[in-house]
């Protein structure tokens, strides 16, 4: 209830009233919605994960996607909202394929920015299986940036956090951004670079 009164208070001072017939559940929906938004708060990350890691004899890159992902931005609890690419190499172990969405969302139902999302995925993996490389890339739309500020709706952020043989050697990682068909925007992600990169591509 605390949240609802918050809520109230909010409306109040964007100059609304918030007895109105429209306005009467709204504190109600919103403290649903930003509990659903926020939940990765309370996730555990072993748990989501539910033991489903594997003993498998395979040695070749593994790649999840095109996940979506919504999220709110800290700084001004709009979204930002997009496609999340992961890829590992194993070294002993592997991933149940559907619970690399699930981390996904782990993070991405917090408050926060895309470079931390990005490398809390791509750290999570590593810690969990300890494979030869583990590389995330993330393109975000930002309604921080659309809706206000600068105003500039095609304005596509991406980020990436390379770990293992992925920041170490330029041929592993240029086959995962061409499987991507990403190359032209990740480029900069040279051999030795740091592990984060964060570029805006304007259409």
């Amino acid at each position: 209830m605390r949240m609802q009164e918050l809520i109230r208070r909010l409306l109040a001072e964007l100059g609304e009233d918030p007895t109105r017939e429209g306005l009467l559940e709204t504190p109600k929906r919103v403290e649903k919605a930003y509990k659903f938004l926020t939940s990765g708060y309370d996730a555990d990350v072993d748990r989501v994960l539910n033991n489903a890691l594997f003993t498998v004899d395979y040695s070749e890159m593994v790649i999840v996607k095109d996940i979506d992902f919504y999220t709110l931005c800290e700084h001004h609890l709009l979204p930002f909202f997009g496609k999340c690419h992961v890829a590992y190499i194993p070294s002993t172990k592997v991933i149940g394929l559907s619970k690399i969405p699930r981390l996904v969302d782990v993070f991405a139902r917090r408050l926060q920015v895309q470079e931390r999302l990005t490398n809390q995925i791509a750290d999570t993996i590593r810690d969990k299986i300890a494979p030869v490389g583990v590389a995330v890339v993330m393109e975000a739309t930002h309604l921080c940036m659309s809706m206000r500020g600068v105003e500039k709706q095609n304005s596509l952020a991406v980020t990436s956090a390379m770990h293992g043989a992925f920041r170490t050697s330029s041929r592993t990682r240029m086959e995962f951004l061409e499987l991507l068909r990403l190359r032209g925007a990740v480029t900069d992600v040279r051999e030795g670079a740091s592990s984060g990169l964060a570029c805006v591509v304007d259409d």
